[in-house]
């Protein structure tokens, strides 16, 4: 893989240095060795990168679906091509796992390979007048240019998801990725959508810090529309900026979500899906099981089993095939959380398990005697620590799941699918999984949370619905009689 190409910015179909004389070094989350570094990106590049995606969008919208399907499906067969050096790079910059890195790709498959297809559902129709003569068409028009920000933890899916998104619509895109992770979550789609066939100017990636341009990326004029993933203040402020320049705000952020276990529930395959929905890298996914809320007539053995099974975790290098439990990207997202833990217990939580920390890699925890109201059951934890707490009833588990600003994911667990799909309908949550993980993005479903953890929804029709705009033509095929 050239680093030296994908550790510049990509403008208008060409790859140059940042105009700034600031560098972003990128580092191995776990060791900490240098995978390259970057010229960051001026307000003056940024400009550049959105008039040279207003001036591309216009023909690439004009391009027939099949034309469009083909860039898509050539950049998931290049994907695919090259699995192990992504993987290997997700593991680098990202510290991902094996197995998340797989998830990851696969992930970014399925969604090119959903692109393909959005073409060829956008729709128009005709809808009948009052008015003698006329006709009302109604056209699907792409919004022009979208502006993407993406996170550091899933980079390469969550910032090809809105990418993709966008494009499959008709418009152009400029992304700026997490300056943790400016490669998989940037650069390295432009270069495979630069070999796809994509027009030049359709999609630039611009990588660069907040401290360089401010709220610049989010006031420029060009862009109609802002996707943002990541955390809930930021997402506010993103927001209340897109608000005040009547921008759409498309804001995917972060989550408390409950684990609920009903005292019917098959224990064993519930730990494992708990398991799964906690510690899958490392805890830092929006969607991963915050709390886990269990029927007390089954929470001994449930506690007993879940201790056991994450005690057994392998924690450390994610270049080791298998660790489930590798470093978090940067050492104050451990002492911050370190100093979450320490604070609830001495709030009265008690830790039911602890695993060893060591330099960035932190070891997983359970936490027990909690309360919903306790400060660590309200706000989202980033890593791998998880609450365990007791209900008595399901009306009981709804309060305790639903006493939070977030509302993203969430998993119910039962033998009884019609009592389970009651409990899920009551959750304020945007998805909820009956007897299955609270990790889950498919192609096709809308995605997306309610409450603090976001506005919008992308995936199918979904996509369509937040990323065109409807434009009404009248024909009329007489002549109106006018009062005066």
């Amino acid at each position: 893989m050239d680093l030296g190409t994908l550790t510049q910015q990509y403008i208008d179909g060409a790859w140059r240095q940042g105009s700034s004389d600031k560098t972003l070094t990128v580092r191995d989350p776990f060791n900490g060795e240098e995978i390259g570094a970057f010229r960051i990106a001026t307000v003056d590049d940024l400009d550049v990168a959105f008039r040279a995606a207003q001036a591309a969008q216009p023909g690439w919208e004009a391009m027939s679906a099949y034309q469009r399907r083909d860039v898509f499906e050539k950049a998931a067969a290049i994907v695919g091509r090259r699995f192990d050096e992504i993987a290997d790079l997700i593991r680098r910059e990202v510290g991902g796992t094996a197995l998340k890195a797989a998830f990851e790709i696969g992930l970014v498959i399925d969604a090119l390979k959903e692109a393909s297809h959005t073409g060829f559902q956008i729709h128009g129709s005709i809808i009948p007048s009052p008015v003698p003569e006329t006709e009302n068409f109604v056209f699907r028009k792409a919004l022009g240019v979208v502006g993407v920000i993406s996170p550091f933890n899933f980079p390469f899916f969550l910032g090809l998801k809105p990418v993709v998104a966008a494009l499959s619509t008709g418009n152009g895109v400029v992304l700026k990725p997490h300056e943790e992770t400016p490669i998989t979550g940037g650069t390295l789609m432009a270069q495979i959508f630069e070999e796809a066939g994509l027009p030049a100017g359709v999609f630039n990636v611009v990588v660069t810090e907040i401290s360089e341009i401010g709220d610049a990326f989010l006031e420029h004029p060009v862009p109609r529309a802002h996707v943002f993933t990541g955390s809930a203040p930021v997402g506010r402020h993103v927001g209340e900026v897109c608000a005040r320049h009547f921008k759409k705000a498309i804001l995917e952020l972060g989550g408390n979500s409950a684990f609920i276990v009903l005292e019917d529930a098959d224990i064993d395959y519930a730990v494992e899906s708990a398991v799964f929905s906690r510690f899958t890298h490392q805890g830092q996914i929006c969607m991963s099981a915050n709390r886990l809320l269990v029927h007390r007539d089954v929470a001994e053995e449930f506690r007993a089993k879940f201790v056991a099974k994450v005690s057994s975790l392998r924690v450390g290098d994610p270049a080791d095939p298998s660790t489930i439990v590798g470093p978090l990207i940067n050492n104050r997202e451990v002492q911050n959380l370190q100093k979450v833990v320490d604070g609830a217990i001495a709030d009265g939580a008690t830790a039911l398990y602890r695993g060893e920390t060591v330099d960035n890699v932190l070891g997983p925890i359970v936490l027990g005697n909690v309360r919903t109201s306790d400060a660590v059951a309200q706000g989202e934890l980033f890593g791998p620590v998880i609450l365990f707490l007791e209900f008595g009833s399901d009306d009981e588990a709804v309060a305790m799941a639903n006493d939070t600003v977030y509302g993203l994911s969430g998993a119910v667990h039962t033998r009884d699918l019609m009592r389970g799909m009651d409990v899920a309908k009551r959750l304020e949550t945007g998805m909820v999984h009956i007897n299955d993980s609270t990790i889950s993005d498919e192609p096709i479903v809308p995605f997306g949370g309610e409450k603090n953890s976001g506005i919008g929804r992308l995936s199918g029709q979904a996509t369509i619905d937040e990323l065109t705009t409807q434009q009404w033509i009248s024909v009329n095929h007489g002549q109106t009689r006018y009062p005066y």
